[in-house]
């Protein structure tokens, strides 16, 4: 039985390994494609694709395995368990592949996209920019079709040429950033806080106005400190919630 190939990552030895690759994987498994098989490869494979012991891969997959996504059987194997739900909190530890994890496994519509003026509130981001590129999609469970969350993102205008819009509805803009256009990404930066919904994102979200949702803004920035993206993106508040853990170490 042929079995489901996921990412391969550059591991951050100042987090905890297991917590990478769990997310690295997670990402891997929400992104795929219908047509790739369910099996994962064996704890030794993926040890050894990860680069990491077989004792930290194990850990990484009891982390799926308590999230839901995957099912472990004694002989059989491991395998993607194909109605998990996608809406459930992400714990993120400051890595790349947590952002992509947080914001995969949804099906994507891209709205509209195009170029506008440096909105007033984002000009410190851009500054000598007059205009960015824009991205706007709308995601909802897979499953039950509900909306879920729209976004917005604004781009250096250079990196529009870099961005296929196919991939954007495939894939999140930090991934298609890191992993297709080939940018460094050295950090993003993430804040998150209690909005009310506007009308337009009531419409959107299938929502009643004034209705709770959470408001988040990333800020994707290179290796040279320079803001490449700003996410803007409202989640429905009875669908989402956000766990920060900070490693004393």
């Amino acid at each position: 039985m042929t079995s489901f190939a996921p990412d391969s990552i550059v591991l951050n030895r100042k987090l905890p390994l297991w917590y990478q690759v769990s997310q690295s994987l997670r990402a891997s498994i929400l992104g795929r494609s219908p047509q790739d098989p369910l099996r994962l490869p064996t704890e030794e494979q993926l040890a050894g694709h990860y680069g990491v012991s077989v004792l930290t891969m194990r850990q990484a997959l009891k982390e799926l395995e308590d999230e839901g996504l995957i099912t472990r059987h004694r002989r059989r194997g491991t395998f993607i368990e194909p109605h998990a739900r996608r809406g459930s909190p992400v714990r993120l530890l400051g890595s790349v592949d947590a952002i992509v994890a947080q914001q995969s496994g949804m099906t994507t519509e891209l709205l509209d996209h195009g170029t506008t003026p440096v909105p007033g509130e984002l000009a410190e981001f851009f500054p000598g920019v007059r205009e960015v590129s824009t991205y706007h999609r709308l995601r909802s469970d897979e499953k039950t079709g509900e909306p879920t969350n729209h976004a917005r993102n604004y781009v250096r205008p250079e990196l529009a040429a870099l961005i296929d819009l196919d991939d954007l509805v495939r894939w999140p803009m930090t991934k298609v950033l890191r992993d297709v256009a080939g940018v460094d990404i050295s950090r993003i930066t993430d804040t998150v806080e209690a909005r009310l919904a506007d009308p337009e994102t009531a419409k959107l979200l299938q929502v009643p106005l004034l209705s709770p949702i959470l408001h988040y803004t990333g800020i994707t920035y290179d290796t040279d400190g320079r803001p490449l993206d700003v996410a803007v993106i409202h989640y429905r508040g009875d669908r989402f919630s956000f766990t920060v853990t900070l490693d004393a170490t």
